[in-house]
């Protein structure tokens, strides 16, 4: 290559993620049949009237040109309406609602809008990867702070305003709960801590909740109740997890007004819109009753304890209150390098689980293990695991 890449790419690396899939697609081809307990993308269907509603929608002549950069007033209306029904907060979908093409579009976007060259970021150890990834394209730099399965897998507040953490340069806090990759729960406690921490050192705390209504026993909670008129919080939410659309990209930001239009500043210079037909399916989406929430946790939960059964005979540790469609667990002592002992598990047994160091050095000692496989497919890779060991 003649041109050299931007120096802004030099430190960020190619989705962990991608390059697995690349290997197991590699081990399939090859005959192998990987069960992929790996990645969190549902197998269940989304609602059929959001699939009807699409289909109509496509067969309309009039629905294949360029939507709106906000997306269609309907749309922002029944996210709007969703958020007080779900989460009790109100929210003005003419002014603080913004559909996304998935709520990592909103990741890099909000980096985009509010970082500039030289500033900091507060980024979750273990955490979601991207967080890091668009702090270093924004041109900003990541600042890990450790969570610990002591302490809730929470931030520690004390050790955050202490002097050893320097908060100068600091713009944004990126949060989520219920956390990914270790189940965490939403606490009003938490979130009321984490509002009275932006305001006092005037950081941002952006709140990425995906997985607030899936297998989760409490009712749902959003950060954005707990800073009214939304004055140093925003947050992002998406239907990939909760409605079983991930592959369908589309996701919403709730924020303030003022913050909506700096992000809506980056949005419409790279995308053209959201295709309207998806934002019709989303709108049906949104009216999914709690009995088909209820059918999905109640599929998710038979999941559950064949994964715990698969780590049992692995002999990981984790706790059993954990919300979303993962389980987060802890490699006995015996275990020295768990990075090695899951590749071995892949190449002997073909079931990919994933190595808890990729969500930050927190995770070194855990692995993450997907609900998003049926159950016969778990009772295969249990089987082959109790094989291989």
């Amino acid at each position: 290559m003649i041109i050299s890449p931007a120096s802004r790419i030099q430190d960020v690396h190619e989705y962990y993620f991608s390059r697995k899939l690349e290997q197991i697609r590699r081990l399939n081809d090859q005959g192998r049949d990987v069960v992929n307990l790996g990645i969190g993308s549902p197998d269940l269907p989304p609602a059929d009237e959001a699939v009807q509603a699409t289909v109509r929608a496509i067969q309309s002549p009039a629905n294949h040109g360029y939507a709106p950069y906000r997306s269609t007033p309907a749309l922002r209306s029944a996210i709007a309406g969703w958020y007080a029904s779900t989460y009790s907060v109100r929210a003005d979908s003419e002014t603080q609602v913004l559909p996304l093409l998935g709520s990592k579009e909103g990741l890099f976007y909000i980096s985009m809008a509010f970082l500039n060259p030289g500033d900091k970021v507060l980024v979750p150890n273990p955490g979601y990867p991207a967080y890091s990834g668009v702090t270093r394209l924004a041109g900003a730099e990541p600042v890990p702070y450790d969570l610990d399965e002591n302490n809730h897998w929470w931030p520690d507040f004390k050790a955050l305003a202490s002097p050893a953490t320097d908060l100068r340069g600091v713009k944004l806090m990126w949060v989520n709960y219920p956390h990914m990759p270790t189940g965490a729960s939403a606490q009003p406690e938490l979130f009321r801590r984490l509002v009275e921490f932006g305001r006092e050192h005037g950081i941002l705390i952006c709140h990425d909740n995906p997985y607030g209504l899936v297998l989760n026993s409490e009712a749902p909670m959003s950060l954005l109740s707990f800073d009214p008129g939304f004055q140093v919080s925003l947050e992002l939410n998406s239907f990939s997890k909760s409605f079983n659309m991930a592959g369908w990209r589309v996701g919403m930001m709730i924020a303030g007004a003022e913050a909506v239009e700096a992000v809506l500043k980056v949005k419409s210079n790279v995308d053209s819109g959201m295709f309207l037909p998806l934002q019709s399916g989303a709108i049906q989406a949104l009216r999914a009753p709690a009995v088909w929430h209820a059918e999905r946790n109640r599929t998710y939960a038979a999941r559950r304890e064949l994964v715990w059964r698969l780590l049992d005979r692995m002999g990981f540790q984790y706790g059993r209150e954990q919300v979303g469609m993962f389980v987060w667990a802890k490699a006995p002592d015996s275990v020295a390098n768990v990075e090695k002992f899951l590749d071995e598990i892949l190449d002997r047994a073909a079931v990919f689980i994933t190595p808890g160091h990729i969500f930050g050095s927190r995770g070194k000692r855990y692995a993450r293990a997907s609900l998003c496989a049926p159950e016969p497919r778990l009772e295969q890779a249990l089987a082959r695991v109790e094989k291989a060991l």
